[in-house]
């Protein structure tokens, strides 16, 4: 059997999480008990079993952090998905440890060294692994192969026994919480050779069932196949029509039992669907796919709604399709636990938020892709670049990340109100002069007047600026030098204007409230 043991996996898992480097000492507790520790805070004397107290008083910068079994598994999970890719029937002894049957990927890959390498290869690219060890080790059974992996060996056929021998009785129960092991050192029993040397009909006699098999462990004789994972379960759903429907009742009714399906198997898995991808297929090749959000969990009836919703806007949209509705296809994309959705505000279950949405929803079935629009935050320097409206039930994913760093942003605070399309304006100063914002960004004569559209001039009490911007210089087509002031009149509104380099002429882009 092969291991594949990563080394401290909680700790990895956690410290992925805070987003702390490899190089940081990390401890990981449970109940204020180190649990786990990664290799700098060992170098600075933590070990598992302190009290938090006493390893934070070994290792003052010590980042202690709590332990989340449910993130171990999920962070595993890439690194099993990349061992599939070599052998099936991966067994999953706990996150962090896993073991597969050498036999058939030896024969593949040209003996046994040939699958260590091609397992290093698949797990040395994932993002997950980045600074993290990983050890792999081939033995007879897999209590042996996983100290061989401990000790980045690979033992020979038959060759177990003597790899087992020398270690010490308690990795029989790393935990340390056996009370067969705690027996086994009271007694003088140190080693696992020594265990082993025992009679098997007296260790039964005198320690049990649980004895027993952990005498065979020690002598290398756990002959146990791997039990591999079940593989992932595919809840996309499909309905074939046949033949072709061209009448949304028709298709709804036919896809009443692949919604329930779909709900189904969602739930008996313990999810439930948040957003939904629907895709549709016509006889004649033409397609129509799209994301449906929903502010709860998806059931049968929201699944049913969503089908006559998008069928009813395409088949009577101008890009209506020239044949019937072949093909149906239902596609989870974001799921959450049964019973982990999230309740409204101030309580209840958000029948009003779900009522509104399919008021929408509705509405643009009725008018058309595109009739009703949903606001995203996106990434920019100004507000226009940073509003964007896509359509009701699309995927609200911004183009342009707003975490990304945005030199030349307007300062806060955001204005409430844009103006689209933006509205002309003078700003004069004391002569009633236009006010220019020279190349290099300095502004001679201040703002003391300001109109927009062909209202009256009123005075300017502050303002603030200007911030000039030079952007996308480097590209002829989108390249844009422009200049931005904030303004307050004598009736206390506030406004943003800007304005291209070498600013003379105004434009308001924004009001503030």
């Amino acid at each position: 059997m092969v291991a594949v043991w990563c080394p401290d996996w909680p700790v990895t898992t956690a410290r992925l999480e805070a987003g702390l480097t490899a190089e940081a000492p990390v401890a990981v507790v449970t109940a204020n008990m180190v649990v786990a520790c990664s290799y700098p805070a060992r170098a600075a004397g933590v070990r598992r079993g302190l009290r938090r107290r006493e390893a934070q008083a070994r290792c003052p910068e010590l980042a202690v952090l709590t332990r989340n079994e449910a993130a171990e598994a999920r962070t595993f999970e890439p690194v099993i998905a990349a061992l599939e890719q070599i052998a099936p029937g991966i067994e999953i002894t706990r996150p962090g440890l896993a073991a597969l049957g050498v036999r058939g990927p030896s024969r593949y890959f040209g003996g046994e060294t040939g699958v260590v390498h091609a397992l290093s290869r698949a797990i040395s690219i994932l993002p997950v692994l980045d600074g993290a060890d990983v050890q792999i080790g081939i033995a007879d059974g897999a209590f042996a192969a996983e100290q061989a992996a401990r000790r980045g060996v690979i033992a020979d056929p038959g060759g177990s026994p003597e790899l087992l021998a020398p270690l010490p009785i308690d990795v029989l129960d790393p935990s340390g919480t056996s009370p067969l092991v705690d027996l086994l050192s009271r007694l003088g029993i140190r080693t696992l050779g020594a265990f082993a040397a025992l009679s098997a009909r007296d260790v039964l006699t005198r320690f049990g069932p649980d004895g027993a098999e952990a005498h065979r462990r020690a002598g290398g004789r756990d002959d146990r196949p791997v039990a591999g994972r079940r593989p992932p379960v595919e809840f996309t759903v499909t309905l074939d029509l046949e033949p072709p429907v061209d009448r949304v009742d028709s298709v709804a009714f036919s896809a009443r039992s692949s919604a329930e399906q779909f709900v189904a198997d969602l739930g008996a898995h313990g999810l439930a669907c948040t957003c939904l991808e629907l895709q549709a297929l016509s006889e004649n090749g033409e397609e129509t796919v799209r994301r449906w959000r929903h502010v709860g969990v998806l059931g049968t009836v929201d699944v049913l709604d969503r089908v006559r919703w998008q069928l009813e806007g395409w088949l009577s949209g101008p890009s209506r399709p020239t044949g019937g509705i072949l093909r149906i296809r239902l596609v989870p994309i974001e799921t959450v636990p049964t019973g982990a959705h999230q309740q409204a505000l101030w309580g209840g279950s958000g029948i009003e938020d779900e009522r509104a949405s399919r008021a929408l929803a509705r509405v643009q079935t009725l008018l058309g892709h595109g009739s009703v629009l949903a606001p995203v935050l996106d990434g920019g320097r100004d507000p226009a670049q940073r509003t964007r409206l896509v359509p009701w039930g699309d995927e609200p994913a911004p183009v342009r990340s707003p975490q990304h760093p945005w030199p030349g942003t307007l300062p806060a605070p955001a204005p409430t109100v844009l103006l689209d399309p933006p509205r002309a304006a003078r700003v004069l100063d004391e002569a009633g002069r236009p006010v220019v914002v020279t190349e290099r960004g300095a502004m001679p004569m201040p703002p003391a007047s300001f109109a927009m559209g062909t209202e009256r001039p009123v005075t300017v009490t502050s303002w603030a600026g200007p911030w000039p911007v030079d952007e996308r210089w480097w590209h002829s087509d989108a390249a844009r030098h422009v200049v931005r002031l904030q303004l307050v009149d004598v009736r206390g509104r506030a406004y943003l204007v800007s304005g291209a380099m070498p600013a003379g002429s105004w434009q308001v882009d924004a009001l503030y409230d």
